[in-house]
């Protein structure tokens, strides 16, 4: 050893492994994407994609381009903000799907957000009614 640890680790500029691989030396993964002709490679595949081989068109897709991802534009049901109750909520958006002012799936996402809302409401309600009853109880000892 060519130091002694300070707190457990080693003085700064020294190292725990003298013998160790020099900084700056490739690692075999380094080593091999020098020895690869990215250049040439997409090219090729290129060239194979637009003549017609799909799995070449298809690689070079999905290495280029992020993943689709579906997004819906913002829509507005004035129903929504007059209705009072998550049910009634829940009925006014099954009615624009109805009606196609708004896609199905859009309105899945929605019925099923109502429904988690739904949820934590209830989660609330029981919150309150069990610290009523703690109240309560504490009240008549």
């Amino acid at each position: 050893m060519t130091g002694k640890k300070i707190k457990g680790r080693w003085k700064p500029g020294e190292s725990g492994n003298p013998a160790g691989k020099p900084p700056g030396t490739p690692t075999a993964v380094t080593k091999l994407r020098r020895l690869i002709d990215v250049e040439k490679i997409i090219t090729r595949l290129q060239k194979a994609a637009l003549d017609g081989d799909v799995q070449a068109a298809r690689t070079l897709l999905e290495r280029a381009l992020p993943v689709y991802r579906a997004c819906a534009e913002p829509v507005e049901l004035p129903e929504l903000d007059a209705a009072a109750e998550l049910t009634d909520k829940a009925k006014a958006v099954l009615a624009a799907v109805a009606d196609g002012r708004l896609p199905a799936d859009l309105g899945a996402q929605l019925v099923s957000a109502i429904g988690n809302v739904s949820r934590v409401a209830e989660v609330d309600e029981l919150l309150r009614r069990v610290a009523a009853l703690e109240t309560t109880s504490e009240k008549s000892r």
